[in-house]
């Protein structure tokens, strides 16, 4: 790995380390500024809006901490340090997703036997403010959301309000304009299945990765071909990648060579293939040729 490569890597981490506390600081004024709205305007659904940002919050604190320990070097307990700390993080985001969705099903089937008066004027401001709120933290996650898992997760649950207020202010203003309150819940529900499809993506390869699959950004036939075509490999065999975290991969693999004396070569060029398509720490083991390996686990 490339000393360009280690100042990009560290580079981003520190962004997205400062992104993530703005992210913090401005959802958490806005919960205070909501809860407050709820106490004068008597509104239940501000208040519980308000603990569902809340929730949010701590979803981003919980990124912040992923990162902030995968930055954390190595010990004699832990070899790889905290890395793997984002994927579970990841894991832990989509699962807290999905129980929101859960939540906003669950409220809209009670609002749709028992409707509600809605101040429709006061729902709608809130919301607006919401609207912005969300919209800039999911804008500031929107880059890196592509790149890292545990990110996306995070953009996911800003992306999501963002719907939701959206969803909020236009149910507030038909509300006002017809009076119609069961708006608010088939807005509700739409919203709800939009973000499920997302969420369920984000869920499956966060799940993946913490039981060491291969990450999707990896074609490992494509990887197989380009190694087996490197000058000097005869074959190559106990051939694993796994996810060391939301952004770096690793894997460990056998090669057999034609000639033994061009070992170093032959290895360099391995490991120089492996980082090309995305896996940056690898273990290249050397076989001569005709011999057999004597690892008990080893999978040819």
């Amino acid at each position: 790995m490339s000393h360009q490569h280690v100042h990009e890597h560290n580079h981003t981490l520190t962004s997205l380390n400062s992104i993530f506390i703005v992210c913090i600081v401005i959802n958490l004024l806005f919960v205070v500024i909501e809860a407050g709205a709820g106490f004068i305007f008597n509104s239940l659904g501000l208040l519980s809006d308000a603990g569902h940002n809340l929730s949010d919050v701590f979803s981003l604190l919980l990124s912040l901490f992923a990162f902030r320990m995968s930055k954390h070097r190595s010990t004699e307990h832990f070899t790889y340090g905290y890395k793997k700390s984002t994927v579970l993080v990841s894991l832990l985001n989509a699962i807290i997703l999905l129980i929101a969705v859960g939540a906003i099903i669950i409220e809209s089937i009670y609002k749709l036997k028992t409707p509600e008066h809605v101040s429709g004027a006061a729902v709608s401001w809130t919301a607006g403010i919401g609207i912005i709120v969300n919209g800039v933290t999911a804008w500031l996650l929107m880059k890196n959301q592509k790149h890292d898992l545990n990110v996306r997760g995070a953009f996911l649950h800003m992306a999501m309000d963002t719907l939701v207020s959206v969803g909020v202010v236009i149910s507030g203003i038909i509300i006002m304009l017809t009076g119609f309150v069961l708006i608010d819940t088939f807005i509700s529900l739409a919203i709800a299945l939009l973000i499920l499809v997302s969420t369920w993506k984000l869920l499956k390869e966060s799940l993946f990765l913490s039981l060491d699959a291969v990450p999707e950004s990896i074609d490992l036939q494509e990887v197989r071909k380009h190694i087996a075509e490197v000058p000097g490999v005869e074959s190559f065999h106990h051939f694993h990648v796994w996810a060391m975290s939301t952004t770096e991969n690793a894997a460990t693999i056998h090669i057999v060579l034609k000639d033994l004396t061009q070992m170093e070569t032959v290895k360099h060029a391995v490991k120089e293939e492996l980082c090309k398509h995305g896996i940056q720490h690898s273990t290249v083991e050397c076989e001569s040729p005709g011999s057999h390996c004597n690892d008990s686990c080893c999978c040819r």
